[in-house]
């Protein structure tokens, strides 16, 4: 071996060795509780004709690599839209989904509570690594992709139950995605107070839902990929998540219709998007057949 070959192993060593000391101090200091601080939530349309495609890449590969295997997400869960859930969608004219029927594949994912920059920064590098290596797939349309911060909780047991942060993670049945718009910036803060403190304690009494989270977005950072648009709504929007124990055809008449009209009664602001899930299979390509 050379001098100039032994001078570059001893270089490569020294840059590995500066590597593995940075992953023993970063998480040395800061946050490192289990409280989802953060969540990504993103629904998207494969193109006609990739169902299958899109499931099993994502499921095989995206999943993995472009969110679990990234620091302080500590949790995951994908969900599915059959055409038959999907009809149940409302209102008709939504801001979220045109039509409000597109979105059939929501995923969605827990950070670490202070930890958003940090993944922030992993999760822009490393897509756009995947993109550079082929591993993206493009027949796909984004319908509702934003990180956002967390706002609420309501429970319907109280202290008893699974907590906000197994939600991913408990075998719920379904999840219902809404999103409200308030009538303006200054406005948010009371649809959010009306929220945590009447509407959605009354909605959960005797329902089927065990809890709901509440999440404000976040603005996308300026090198995000360019097949995401920029989050809209950031200073009026809401997005919910209700967590079913049963499967929202039977819930839906009973404890689903009506929310629009409740929210625009109150003054506060008005409904986007009422749309079920139900979960799906790993490994496997149950409702792929169901999406049309």
């Amino acid at each position: 071996m050379t001098t100039d070959d032994h001078r570059a192993h001893r270089e490569a060593a020294d840059r590995a060795a500066d590597e593995l000391a940075a992953y023993a101090a970063l998480p040395a200091t800061g946050p490192y509780g289990v409280r989802p601080g953060h969540a990504l939530i993103t629904m998207v349309e494969p193109h006609p004709g990739q169902e299958r495609a899109y499931n099993r890449w994502y499921e095989d590969d995206h999943y993995i690599a472009g969110a679990m295997a990234m620091p302080w997400m500590f949790a995951g869960r994908r969900w599915v839209a059959t055409r038959d859930l999907q009809l149940l969608r409302y209102p008709e004219r939504s801001a979220v989904a045109r039509p409000v029927t597109a979105g059939c594949y929501l995923s969605t994912y827990w950070l670490t509570e202070g930890r958003y920059d940090a993944h922030m920064r992993w999760t822009v590098a490393i897509n756009q690594r995947l993109n550079r290596d082929g591993r993206v797939h493009h027949d796909r349309t984004h319908v509702f992709t934003a990180f956002q911060d967390h706002a609420a909780t309501v429970y319907r047991d109280g202290p008893c139950g699974p907590r906000d942060f197994h939600a991913l993670d408990h075998p719920y049945a379904a999840l219902v995605l809404e999103v409200i718009d308030a009538d303006g910036p200054e406005s948010r803060a009371a649809l959010l107070d009306w929220l945590r403190s009447d509407h959605l304690p009354r909605r959960l009494a005797d329902s089927p839902s065990a809890l709901v989270t509440v999440f404000r977005p976040t603005p996308l950072p300026g090198d995000r990929m360019s097949y995401v648009k920029q989050v809209e709504g950031v200073d009026t929007r809401l997005t919910l998540l209700w967590f079913l124990e049963e499967d929202p055809r039977r819930a839906w008449a009973g404890h689903f219709t009506g929310l629009d009209a409740e929210v625009a009664a109150s003054g506060l602001g008005r409904v986007e998007l009422v749309a079920p899930f139900v979960p799906t299979v790993p490994g496997t390509d149950r409702y792929v057949s169901e999406l049309r």
